[in-house]
């Protein structure tokens, strides 16, 4: 079973021309690595609303529901929405971006009506296996940190920096299922080495039950590999669909493919790419191997091997 990640996406800039005219297009070439795969995730990192209030900070991120008709154009199958964008035109643009989910049958996770909802992992069958695939951020502005937080009762996002309440969801479904993925947000801007706040999370998710860590939010990647339990942790993929443009870290992309046999990952393979216009485009040649040696590197300073454990 291959399930392929890509980084941060929403449609603005470019990538929102593209929706509003094609949306089948709009992901850009490398959507093709995303449909050759049994499973595909991303992160959404947009309100998908035409209303709301916008939220007081310095970006704020829409997108019309004509997102998640890109998205599956794309083979994207599941969307992480737990970040510091999802709520970013409030509890409407909330409810709007739920409903338009629902109304695309599109499925999300990381974000809820309440935190039994915003906790609750997407599950599958994917030649026999079945995979949980969870969504969590552990970013939040101090000042929306509460508001936008899930609660009984309370409409938000699943915030990782409750770790036992995140654990427990994982536990709770461990036993029925053979993989468990956590798609994180986490990490600080433009820094290509985990923070401690990344690195601490690591241990309690793995212990819970989780075989895959993925995620992203540095707007710049980060380095991925095994650790000493034999789990996959990619600690940041970048931006994929974002309004990034010149040649600098920020517009350096792809699509991890991890290979899974029940809870082991048996292979993980980087498909490098570059931000062009807004959307991914696949490398070649010289300039592929340029970077994909420049993501092995950055491996160094993540305490992770470049293979599973023995």
């Amino acid at each position: 079973m291959r399930i392929a990640f890509g980084g941060d996406v929403h449609f603005e800039g470019s990538a929102g021309q593209r929706l509003a005219s094609d949306p089948g297009t709009a992901i850009g070439p490398m959507a093709q690595n995303l449909t050759a795969a049994d499973l595909a995730v991303v992160n959404l990192e947009t309100a998908v609303t035409t209303g709301g209030t916008p939220a007081a900070k310095t970006f704020v991120f829409r997108a019309p529901p004509t997102a998640f008709n890109a998205l599956r154009a794309a083979g994207i199958d599941v969307v992480n929405m737990a970040n510091n964008h999802g709520m970013d035109y409030g509890l409407d643009g909330l409810t709007d971006s739920l409903g338009s989910a629902e109304a695309a049958t599109f499925p999300t996770v990381g974000i809820g009506a309440d935190d039994t909802e915003a906790y609750a992992p997407y599950v599958t069958s994917v030649n026999g296996q079945r995979i949980a695939v969870f969504g969590a951020t552990q970013v939040l502005d101090d000042e929306l940190a509460a508001a936008w937080t899930s609660g009984p009762g309370k409409p938000g996002l699943a915030s990782a920096k409750n770790v036992e309440r995140l654990a427990s969801a994982i536990r709770a479904v461990r036993p029925t299922v053979d993989t468990v993925i956590v798609y994180l947000h986490w990490g600080i801007e433009r820094e290509t080495c985990p923070s401690e706040a990344q690195a601490s999370l690591v241990a309690p998710l793995v212990a819970a039950g989780a075989d895959a860590l993925v995620g992203g939010h540095a707007h710049v990647l980060q380095g991925a590999g095994w650790n000493t339990d034999g789990v996959y942790v990619a600690y940041g993929l970048g931006n994929f669909v974002f309004y990034a443009s010149g040649s600098g870290p920020n517009t350096e992309t792809g699509v991890l493919e991890l290979t899974f046999q029940g809870r082991a990952v048996t292979a993980a393979n980087w498909v490098p790419g570059r931000i062009v216009d807004g959307a991914p485009r696949p490398l070649t040649g010289a300039a592929a191997t340029e970077a994909l040696n420049r993501w092995n590197g950055l491996r160094g300073c993540t305490g992770l091997a470049a293979t599973a454990p023995r």
